[in-house]
């Protein structure tokens, strides 16, 4: 199916790494406190567009397809791009098994992960038409089982380079608005074990060499390189007016977070 079809109609030590490769790092955790409001809002699309390229490289943003989000509907597809890459801002993180209503996730996958965008319309729709968190966590992955959602049949990349996000996250796996700006290599039903990484939550040095995220299901696994420091702060120099914006529209989405 095309991409306009999906558009309209879509701890520390062994017990940190354990609880890492079976959940997933990067918001894909449950946590026991559920949001209170689960409800989700509008976003400008100027801001939301804004925070959807932000996962590209400046490069490469101007040839990028772009969803936005109808909370009511799921997303629709605002801009066509050329170059097989296409970006949204997740908020419905279906493997959380929870409706949240503050994860923002910025990404954008080529065209070999048109499969994880798809998973990322569907549940944003299937959202919208009442299916409850535990049900969409079971329905993708019996979509992922009987192949309705295919793994990637060749090597690609998903970029995450945005200046911040807003989801599960080291060192306690709980939502945080944080800076990881990194790159994820689709590595379907590959385990840390199988490349000999050893991520730790607790030493953020051991996250800057490769390692896997499994992200709720084997097939949805992903392998993460972290950019430098010293790249780092440059995206969030580079960034600082939507950085900025974004804590404007919502205070969750303040960076650093506020302490109190």
């Amino acid at each position: 199916m095309s991409d306009e079809s999906y558009a309209t109609s879509l701890a520390v030590g062994v017990s940190a790494v354990v609880a890492f490769m079976t959940i997933g790092l990067f918001g894909r955790q449950t946590t026991a406190r559920q949001a209170a409001d689960t409800t989700l809002e509008q976003m400008a699309p100027e801001l939301e567009t804004q925070f959807a390229l932000s996962a590209l490289p400046r490069t490469l943003r101007d040839r990028a397809t772009v969803f936005l989000l109808d909370p009511r509907k799921g997303y629709h597809m605002s801009r066509k791009g050329t170059s097989g890459v296409a970006c949204l801002v997740q908020r419905t993180a279906w493997e959380l098994s929870d409706f949240r209503n503050d994860i923002y996730i910025p990404l954008c996958f080529d065209a070999a992960g048109t499969t994880y965008l798809r998973v990322i319309m569907d549940a944003a729709a299937l959202r919208t038409q009442g299916m409850s968190p535990a049900a969409l966590k079971a329905e993708v992955e019996k979509r992922y089982r009987n192949g309705t959602y295919p793994v990637p049949e060749k090597a690609g990349v998903s970029y995450m380079v945005s200046p911040i996000y807003r989801t599960v996250a080291p060192p306690d796996l709980k939502v945080h608005t944080t800076s990881m700006p990194h790159l994820m290599f689709y590595a379907p039903n590959i385990t840390n074990k199988d490349i000999a990484a050893a991520p730790n939550l607790a030493d953020h040095s051991s996250l800057q060499y490769p390692f896997i995220d499994r992200q709720g299901i084997g097939e949805q696994s992903y392998m993460i390189q972290l950019v430098g420091e010293t790249e780092k702060a440059r995206i969030l120099d580079d960034e600082r007016a939507l950085v900025a914006a974004l804590c404007a529209h919502r205070a969750v989405l303040c960076y650093p977070e506020s302490k109190d």
